[in-house]
Parts: structure tokens; sequence; C-alpha cells
């Protein structure tokens, strides 16, 4: 054959020889990739003592953006299995897990009075709100009285405390209803005065939005600043604090409570009060805001006769937690409510209820809405 014949044919078969080479490398090229990638992936999965320190720089970077993305991967599923939860199981804003349902059972209301009112203030509390809480409800007193203690099926308490109107008289009472509630088992302690009417309902779905297991001082101050003393704690120093007036009511957590026993609990409110001079809510509030450290939460719906009812809109009322009355020279400081003529309902208390609760029968028509 011809040298220009030798050449085609050693073209031909360098091509096929190129053309071999090429699929050899590509090959070889495929398996080193694979054994590089195997490498990479063994290094950041596996659990032996081998550690990063063996791996190059540029592979270091690779695990350390396969751990990022992997994390960040993991937050946004932790992120949307936590919205998924509705409103009512868990709190948008703290994250914290809604507190235990609360019931009428769990609340323990105490109502402070005296000899000299039971007369006069006593009957129209239990011909109204006092038939919604019966069993909840128990009276402080400073008497024996047995038609009352008949009409309270047992719930009047005589606390041997003076019928005086003084601080220690007021601190005497509150000691005994304090330590009559840790007593119980309930978790909450709401104590009202003999002046308060009280809306049942409304103050247990109140107390369903609190957790009881934690600290709450829940009430309404009856002054516009912190009240400031001088407090001989350890030395001669003034303290500045927030107190919840007996006049509206208030309602403490059973925790909270627990921790005031070793200031508050067996008679130790009476000292205490009597250490600062000041009586029994003004005690409470110190007790709690300046020696526990532990706010307290104002709540508008407690109301007493230290403000004018009549600011409490009717079509606001069914809201509210607590009202009053009181009786300034010939005007009485009552809630504006339409129903029984003034003359027989000056506190208007039985015109209110039926406005709350007119299935009661003694409740002229049912209020038009």
């Amino acid at each position: 054959m011809s040298k220009e014949g030798e050449t085609v044919v050693y073209s031909i078969d360098h091509s096929k020889m190129n053309l071999k080479h090429r699929k050899v490398l590509q090959t070889l090229s495929c398996a080193v990739l694979l054994a590089y990638t195997s490498l990479l992936v063994y290094q950041s999965f596996s659990r032996s003592g081998r550690g990063l320190s063996q791996i190059s720089k540029k592979d270091n970077q690779i695990l350390k953006k396969y751990n990022y993305e992997r994390n960040l991967a993991q937050e946004q599923s932790l992120n949307e299995l936590e919205g998924s939860y509705s409103s009512t199981e868990i709190s948008s804003a703290t994250a914290t897990a809604k507190p235990p349902t609360t019931t009428l059972d769990d609340v323990f209301i105490s109502v402070k009075t005296t000899r000299n009112y039971h007369g006069s203030r006593l009957p129209i509390i239990l011909k109204t709100w006092f038939q919604l809480a019966k069993k909840q409800t128990w009276f402080f007193t400073d008497t024996e009285d047995q038609d009352f203690q008949q009409k309270t099926n047992g719930h009047m308490i005589n606390t041997n405390c003076s019928s005086s109107h003084n601080r220690k008289a007021l601190c005497c009472k509150m000691s005994v209803e304090f330590d009559t509630f840790l007593s119980t088992d309930k978790k909450w302690f709401c104590h009202f005065d003999d002046d308060n009417y009280v809306n049942v309902p409304r103050l247990v779905r109140f107390l369903g939005d609190y957790n009881p297991r934690e600290d709450w001082y829940l009430g309404k101050p009856s002054i516009q600043a912190p009240l400031e003393i001088v407090s001989k704690d350890k030395k001669s120093q003034k303290v500045r604090f927030w107190f919840a007036t007996g006049g509206a009511g208030f309602c403490l957590s059973r925790a909270l409570a627990l921790k005031m026993m070793p200031v508050a609990s067996d008679g130790k409110f009476i000292s205490t009060g009597e250490k600062i001079r000041l009586p029994d809510d003004v005690t409470m509030g110190y007790i709690i805001e300046h020696l526990l450290k532990k706010p307290l939460t104002v709540v508008d719906q407690f109301h007493s006769h230290l403000e004018p009812m009549k600011f409490i809109r009717r079509d606001m009322i069914e809201d509210q937690i607590s009202f009053s009355y009181a009786k300034i020279k010939d005007e009485w400081n009552v809630v504006r409510i339409e129903g029984f003529d003034e003359k027989y309902d000056q506190n208007r208390f039985l015109s209110l209820h039926c406005f709350l609760f007119p299935q009661f029968n003694f409740c002229p028509t049912r209020r038009k809405r």
C-alpha cells in the first residue's frame, strides 16, 4: 500500500485510539469524581473519630454550607409546626400553654362585713349575686349571727376581730380571710366588701385568662400614683408601691398566696399591717409589691364607691366584674340602670341583677337588648 494509504490507515487507527482513550479517561474521571463525592459524604456523616481536621479547607467550606442549610431547614420546619397550632392552644405572644380551665369551684370568694351592716347590706347580696355562688362565697364578720348563719348555709365566719373600722380590725379580718383560703384547695382568692355587687360569671371568665400557678395580683388602685411611705424593714427608707383598693375587690392566685405565707399567714398579716400602720388593702399591696416584688395587674372592670358609678355605660355593664354604691349627703353614687323604683332599690343592685340575669323570679320583665 502506498504511503499515502498508510497515512490514512494510521490516521483512522489513531482516531480510534484517541476515542478509546477519551472513553477511558471519562470513565476514570467519573470514578474519581464519584470517589471524591463519596469521601465528602462519608466525612460529613461519619461518626468516627477522624474529625474535621483531615478535611481540606475547601471541603470544610462545603460542609459548613451543608450544615447551615440543614439547620435552616430544620428551623423552618419547626416554625411551620408551631404555626400549625391554633391560638386556643398556644399563646402567639409568649408561646406558653394556655391557662388551665377555670370553673366557679376554683374560686374562693370572701366578703368582709360587720354586725352593724348585717341588716342593711347583706340581704341584697343574699337575694342577688350570692345565689350564683352559694358554695364559693363566705362572709367574714365580727359577731355571731344565727339568722344569717342559716341564710348563708353556714358560710358566716366570726373572726372575733373588733367591729370598729380601724386598721387593726380591718387587717385582723383580712388575716382570717387569707388563712381560710389557704386551708382550702381553691386556686383563686377574691376579696370583696359588703357594698359590692359581683358579676360572678364574668369573674370566672376573667380569671380563666390567667394561670393560678403563676403570681397574679389582680385589682384596681384608687389613687393616681403609687403610695409612698417610710418603711423600717432594715433601715428607714422611702418605698413606693401600688395597692388594689379593697372596696372594688381584688384577686390573688394561689401561687402568689403561697409565697406570701412567711409574712402574711397565721396572723402575720396583722403584725405587718401594724408595722407600716396602714389598713388591710394597703398592707396587701405592701406585702406583694414591695416585699415580694410582684406587680399589681390593673383591672378596670373592678369598681368601688370611690369612683362615679354613673359613668359605667349601659352597654358595658355585662363586661364589668364588680360594682359598688355610696350615699354622699343626699345623693346616691350608683349605677344608672332602669328597673325597680328608686325608693325600693336605692343602691340599684336589684335592677342591676335583673339586667344581667332576668330569669330570676323577682325580676319584672325580661330586658330588651
